[in-house]
Formats: structure tokens, C-alpha cells, sequence
């Protein structure tokens, strides 16, 4: 397992739609450890394959607390992890009742806007053994699943804020791209 670079806004590769994964395999598996451990080193609850430069229809995905705040102050036990790896998955429902949160993505680092989306999705995946499964997801996981899912359509969180929002992002980050590539 491996940390991976993160794909960072402007990089025009955040705009690619990613390949269907035809074969669940060792490969596969290895890209899904090193999304685990790069998600988790963010630290982050999702990631799409895109986002360490790969291609393909793969999310990682862990709402389950993790953070210190999470925990009642003194409590020192393992931290849970409820790790989530889908492959090809697409949303087969979606709630007309819309929830609104507070969307963050590794590839737009410390910058978060509310983005009102579907309250619950039906999601159809394959798993790590490349069986079929499907799950309901509500709150947070249902906001993350669909997140993740425009990512591998080369869809971001700031597509769905206004458009003027959405320049300055563009603008902030094309000029620390700039200015990381002129090394200063």
C-alpha cells in the first residue's frame, strides 16, 4: 500500500469521464488499498480513482468517525473504520426530498460550499469479489456516494454552485497552480 498524489484543481484530468472497470483483480484491489490509505492521510470520507490520477469507476468511501471530535474527550479507543470500495457504481434511485451540506474535496483543498442534493440514493456497485450489491444510503453517505459519483464523471461539487462562486474558485486555484509552477 501507498500514499498517491492527489489530483488538485485546476489539473484538467478532474475533468475526465472515467473507464468502466471490466475485471475485479489483483490491480484493482491494489488501487482500491492505496485510495484507502490516501483518503484516510488527507484525511478525507471519500475519493474517486480520478483523484490519484486513475481513470477508472472506483470510490472509496468511510463516513464512520473517525476524528477526535467525534469522541468523547478521554475516550482513547481504536477509532472505528467503516471502510466502503465501489466499483462501477451508478445511482438506480434517487428521493425527490433534497438535503443540503457542506461539501469539502481533497482535490479543492480548505474550500467548502453547500450543495443541496438528493436526501437518499439506491446505488448499484460491484464489491472487491466483483458480485453485484446495492444500498441505500441517506445523510451523509448519500451525500458522499453522489460526491464521488460525479467525480468519476468529471463533475465537481463547485459545478453545482452559482457560476460566480464558482470563477473565484477557478480563479484561486489557477493562480496557486501559477504560482507553484513558477516555484514561488
Amino acid at each position: 500500500m501507498s500514499i498517491r498524489p492527489l489530483v488538485i484543481l485546476p489539473d484538467s484530468r478532474l475533468r475526465l469521464i472515467s473507464d468502466p472497470v471490466v475485471r475485479v483483480d489483483a490491480r484493482v484491489r491494489a488501487i482500491v488499498e492505496d485510495m484507502f490509505e490516501t483518503m484516510y492521510d488527507a484525511p478525507g470520507i471519500g475519493l474517486a480513482a480520478i483523484q490519484v490520477g486513475v481513470p477508472e469507476r472506483i470510490v472509496t468511501i468511510d463516513v464512520g468517525p473517525r476524528e477526535a471530535e467525534d469522541r468523547e474527550e478521554g475516550d482513547e479507543r481504536e477509532v472505528e473504520k467503516r471502510p466502503l470500495a465501489l466499483i462501477n457504481p451508478e445511482v438506480v434511485s434517487a428521493s425527490e426530498e433534497l438535503s443540503v451540506y457542506a461539501e469539502g474535496c481533497l482535490s479543492i483543498p480548505e474550500y467548502y460550499a453547500d450543495v443541496e442534493r438528493p436526501a437518499r440514493v439506491r446505488v448499484r456497485y460491484m464489491d472487491l469479489n466483483g458480485e453485484t450489491r446495492e444500498i441505500d444510503a441517506d445523510g451523509l453517505l448519500a451525500t458522499c456516494v453522489q460526491h464521488e459519483i460525479d467525480h468519476l464523471n468529471g463533475v465537481l461539487f463547485i459545478d453545482h454552485i452559482s457560476k460566480l462562486k464558482r470563477d473565484r474558485v477557478m480563479t484561486k486555484f489557477t493562480k496557486l497552480a501559477k504560482k507553484e509552477r513558477d516555484g514561488v
